[in-house]
């Protein structure tokens, strides 16, 4: 493993470039010299073994003379996934508990094992479930995933999944959402010697160094601090304390592998038991939501965890203070739900958890689609949450499904192409994918009995593609499938690399004269450095039916997006009617957010660019005020239009960094005044 290290490091200081082909190669013969499993010196292994040896052998790393500039060439060479923090950010997906649903969609998996609409073996649902769907646990797993893997942790998104949040009490949500600050407050990354990737493998023959205790780290009698070497926990003590109560409760074994991180830490209930009730679901004799209560609320070990499953939002303000100047800042929250759902009452809350963002499962906006598929949802609904997502400064991102039961290729056109032009609607982003039949599903008599056929690759490729050339300049396409696997995919797409197929489709077209694309996904810089004097700022306006929309876009001459902003400003009757209903619904008691007719919003600022750490210098986006001048440039449109002050949706994570452009803080929100003056 040193070797191959010291290689690397050889060629970058030479100036040659290594890429995964060269680091391949190298791979390769390291095997073929040691005689072992190219798999022990795997790229995946090469950086966690660079970490180890420069926290816990600090005179063996000072002997590769590895200068700043050198070591940050070596992590771009060993990160793994590197578009996973390509916009500039680095996001950490956490699930919530099974919990009864409040819909009955035909197309929705009816997993037991896990919220509705997801599988247990989906990769964020695994590491959930085997966390007992604990938010601190996910966290610290995925923290520590995201830094073994390279990638600067210092900016994170969490996403927060799991159906209907509005559907889960109160008191969990806010649970939920503390224990996520808390984990990125506590810094709770578990120490290399707790990576899986190290475990078995070597770096000469023998046991991999630093890793011997590692199988003890556990036990008080050989380890009683947890540490695979001086100053080093294994596991951070706030995961170790969680797993406790977990054990205490009977929801997880009490023999735990030191060296397992909370994502390899047990199930919660015998297989035979799930396998049965799963069983009893897809043969109709139970519904979903009777199955998820008779597991979980008829659970005496899950009814223990719930006692302590709860937060007040005195506990949830104490970790937003923390997190203001956290090494882990939280620079976006994004709940999901449904737009039945938003009320301006649930709206306010989820605004005091720190939510940024809301994903909300649309579908479709043909109310015969609508009513086919068991969405108890109305057009109507969906407008109105739209209009209030937008009010209360949201950031919308919706899903969007093609070949529905009931669709056609020239519906779904014709249902998307109104989805992202009539001013009821237009999201800011799209997960748009198409129907796949799950065996749980009600969707399998449907398809059992011919009336519902899933289209033909052709078809489906066609569909997407002129849905992708639809899609206007400010609204983003974030992906084009579900992450199930082609095993659990009875009928319907299973090819993963389905959005290539359809990006090759319009490559070929546009190589032929077609129409360009303009959805924001497909023109981002991602990684590639970018020459700042050559970025123009565009703004392209576009009216809603509660505001006028300013989409403000740094862009190359080739149209390659740098960076955006979203600025809304709010018509007066919607403002009006909206604090009308507000001020009729809230006792006195209740907070009343003020948003005022004369206050410009600032929706999103986001500027592209690997994530780098805080304090770094770099060629990316972000570190040439690109933001700043953006939100400067916002401010100055507001104020021609008219309005007095501009609010800005921020991030707990961010407050500080819009306090210094002038903002406070004012209610849900932060506020500058447009007074010239001052």
């Amino acid at each position: 493993m040193e070797e191959i290290i010291l290689q690397i490091l050889a060629a970058l200081r030479r100036g040659e470039t290594v890429d995964d082909r060269a680091l391949v190669k190298l791979v390769h013969a390291a095997a073929k010299r040691f005689g072992g499993d190219k798999r022990a010196f795997a790229k995946r292994r090469l950086l966690p073994f660079y970490q180890r040896v420069r926290r816990e052998e600090p005179e063996r790393w000072a002997s590769w003379d590895v200068t700043p500039e050198l070591e940050a060439a070596l992590v771009n060479v060993l990160r793994m996934k590197p578009r996973r923090s390509a916009s500039g950010v680095a996001t950490i997906t956490v699930i919530t508990k099974p919990w009864p649903c409040s819909g009955s969609c035909v197309f929705c998996p009816n997993d037991v094992r896990c919220p509705k609409s997801y599988l247990h073996n989906e990769p964020a649902c695994a590491r959930a479930e085997a966390a007992c769907y604990d938010p601190y646990l996910q966290v610290s797993a995925r923290l520590t995933a995201l830094a073994q893997m390279g990638h600067a942790t210092d900016k994170i998104e969490l996403i927060v999944l799991g159906g209907t949040w509005s559907d889960y009490p109160e008191e969990y949500q806010t649970w939920f959402v503390t224990e996520l600050f808390r984990a990125l407050n506590d810094d709770a990354i578990a120490g290399e010697a707790a990576n899986p990737m190290l475990r078995g493998f070597a770096d000469e023959p023998g046991v991999m160094p630093g890793t011997e205790n590692a199988a003890h780290a556990e036990d008080p009698a050989r380890n009683p601090f947890g540490q695979a070497a001086p100053g080093v926990p294994v596991i951070p003590p706030g995961v170790r304390e969680r797993r406790a109560q977990y054990v205490a409760c009977g929801l997880m074994p009490k023999a735990v592998p030191a060296a397992a991180p909370a994502s390899e830490a047990g199930s919660w209930l015998p297989l035979d038991v799930l396998e049965t009730t799963q069983r009893a679901v897809d043969t109709g004799k139970l519904t979903y939501n009777q199955a998820v209560t008779h597991l979980y609320a008829g659970s005496f070990a899950w009814c223990q965890a719930a006692k302590w499953q709860r937060a007040t939002l005195a506990d949830l303000e104490r970790e937003h203070a923390r997190n203001e100047r956290a090494r882990h800042r939280v620079v976006g929250l994004v709940v999901e739900t449904r737009p039945d759902a938003i009320t301006p009452e649930a709206l306010v809350h989820i605004r005091r958890l720190g939510a940024t963002k809301i994903q909300m499962g649309v579908q479709s906006v043909d109310q015969h689609i609508l009513d086919k598929n068991g969405r108890n949802t109305t057009v109507g609904q969906i407008e109105r949450a739209f209009d209030l997502l937008r009010l209360f400064g949201f950031k919308i991102h919706a899903h969007a499904m093609v070949n529905l039961l009931g669709a056609t290729p020239q519906s779904d056109r014709a249902d998307y192409r109104r989805f992202v032009t009539d001013p009821a609607f237009q999201p800011d982003e799209v997960k748009l994918y198409p129907c796949a039949l799950i065996e749980s599903a009600r969707l399998r008599e449907r398809y059992e009995a011919g009336e519902w056929v899933p289209y033909t690759e052709d078809d489906l490729v066609g569909v997407l593609a002129a849905d992708v050339l639809a899609t206007p300049a400010f609204c983003r396409v974030s992906r084009m499938i579900r992450d199930f696997s082609s095993g659990d995919i009875m009928a319907g797409n299973k090819k993963p690399n389905l959005r290539q197929m359809v990006e090759k489709r319009l490559a070929r077209a546009s190589a032929a004269g077609g129409e360009p694309v303009r959805e924001i996904r497909y023109r981002e810089i991602a990684t590639s450095e970018v020459d700042v004097g050559a970025l123009a700022l565009n703004v392209v306006p576009y009216e809603t039916s509660s505001t006028d929309e300013r989409f403000l876009q740094w862009v190359t001459p080739e149209g390659r997006i740098a960076g955006f902003l979203r600025l809304s400003l709010p018509k007066h009757e919607a403002v009006a009617d909206l604090a009308a209903e507000l001020f009729d619904s809230s006792a006195p008691s209740t907070p009343v957010p003020i948003i005022n007719a004369d206050e410009a919003m600032i929706r999103e600022v986001h500027v592209y660019g690997m994530a780098t750490r805080v304090g770094e210098d770099g060629a990316a986006a972000q570190h040439h005020g690109l933001g700043r001048r953006l939100i400067e440039r916002a401010c100055e449109l507001a104020r021609e239009a008219g309005y007095e002050r501009i609010n800005v949706i921020s991030a707990v994570g961010t407050r500080e960094y819009y306090r210094m452009l002038g903002f406070h803080d004012h209610g849900l929100y932060q506020q500058r005044s447009l007074d010239e003056r001052g």
